[in-house]
C-alpha cells in the first residue's frame, strides 16, 4: 500500500506547483477556532515564518474566526508573494455558539466567496474547497447542485480551482460529473484509512488528497509501533505520522497548522524525514 515516492517534493495543484508540505491556518484563531487568538503577532510570525521556510501554499477559510484568520493571512503576508497558493474552504457558517451548520444554498456559497476574496484582500481564489456536511465523516447526498454553483463561480472567474472536502467516492464521482475537481480533502491518517482506494484512485487522476486530521485529530495517535519508530529515528510519533503520510503517495499534501514557530519547524522536518522499508512496514500493520 504504501509507496516510497518523494516524500517532500512537489505536485502540480491546478495550475500551480507547490512544495507537498504546506499549511493549515485553522489554529491562527481563538480558542475552538472562534475570536481572534490569544497573540496575534506570534499569529503573524508563525505565518511569516512559514513563507521564509519555503511553504508556498495555505490552506484557510473565512468561517475560521469567523473572518480573523483571513484577516491575520492577509496582515501577515500582503501583497502576497507570486509563488504562494491560497486554499479556502466554503459550504459551512458559525453560531455565536461555535457550531458549524452548513451554509451551501447557492446565495451562501456565492457570499462566502466574496467574504473570502474581500477579508484576504484578492480578485480571485486560488483554490476553493467545498465542504459537504459531517464532521470528518461523509453523509451521503448529492453534491451536483453546490458543484453547479462552484462551477459558476469558476465560470466567472471569481474561483480558479474547484476542491472537495468530506466526501465518499461516489459522492466524489458526481461532482467530477459537473465540474473539474483539483483536490480532496477527507479524513485519514496513519489508523483511518477508509479512503486508501480514493487516494490510489485520485494519484492516477494527479488529483490531490489533503487528510484532515492528519495526526488523529483532537485525540493524538496512540500506538505502540508509533512509538518504537519515533524512538528509533530520535524524534517525535508526531513527525513520523506525518512522513507516513508523504510516503503514502505522492498525491498527499500536507496542511499541519499550529500558533508555535518552533512546532511549525518540527512540522516542516518532517516533511524532509526518510522512512525505510522496515519502518514503513512497522507503521503500515497499525492500520492493516
Amino acid at each position: 500500500m504504501t509507496t516510497t515516492a518523494d516524500r517532500s517534493g512537489q505536485f502540480q495543484l491546478g495550475d500551480r506547483t507547490v512544495q507537498r508540505t504546506g499549511y493549515g491556518a485553522m489554529q491562527l484563531a481563538g480558542p475552538h477556532v472562534m475570536g481572534p487568538p490569544a497573540d496575534r503577532d506570534a499569529a503573524v510570525a508563525v505565518l511569516r515564518r512559514a513563507v521564509e521556510l519555503g511553504v508556498d501554499h495555505i490552506d484557510t477559510s473565512d468561517y475560521y474566526g469567523p473572518h480573523v484568520t483571513n484577516e491575520v493571512i492577509r496582515e501577515a503576508l500582503h501583497p502576497y508573494p507570486e509563488n504562494l497558493t491560497i486554499v479556502t474552504k466554503i459550504g459551512a457558517r458559525r453560531t455565536p455558539e461555535g457550531g458549524w451548520p452548513e451554509a451551501l444554498e447557492a446565495d451562501e456559497l456565492r457570499q462566502a466567496v466574496h467574504d473570502n476574496l474581500d477579508h484576504l484582500g484578492l480578485d480571485v481564489l486560488d483554490v476553493v474547497n467545498l465542504r459537504m456536511p459531517g464532521f470528518a465523516e461523509p453523509v451521503e447526498r448529492s453534491v451536483a447542485g453546490p458543484m453547479e454553483t462552484m462551477a459558476a463561480l469558476q465560470a466567472e472567474g471569481l474561483v480558479r480551482h474547484i476542491g472537495i472536502s468530506n466526501v465518499s467516492t461516489s459522492m466524489l464521482a458526481e461532482a467530477q460529473e459537473v465540474a473539474p475537481v483539483v483536490c480532496v480533502q477527507n479524513h485519514y491518517n496513519l489508523v483511518h484509512r477508509d479512503d486508501d482506494a480514493m487516494i490510489d484512485a485520485l494519484a492516477r487522476e494527479g488529483i490531490a488528497y489533503v487528510p484532515i486530521f492528519p495526526l488523529g485529530g483532537f485525540t493524538p495517535l496512540q500506538s505502540h509501533a508509533l512509538q518504537e519508530v519515533a524512538r528509533t529515528l530520535e524524534t517525535t510519533p508526531m513527525e513520523v505520522a506525518l512522513a507516513w503520510l508523504l510516503a503514502r503517495s505522492p498525491n498527499v499534501l500536507l496542511i499541519p497548522g499550529t500558533s508555535s514557530v518552533a512546532h511549525l519547524e518540527a512540522n516542516l522536518e518532517a516533511a524532509a524525514r526518510v522512512l525505510g522499508p522496515v519502518e514503513l512496514d512497522q507503521l503500515d500493520r497499525i492500520g492493516g
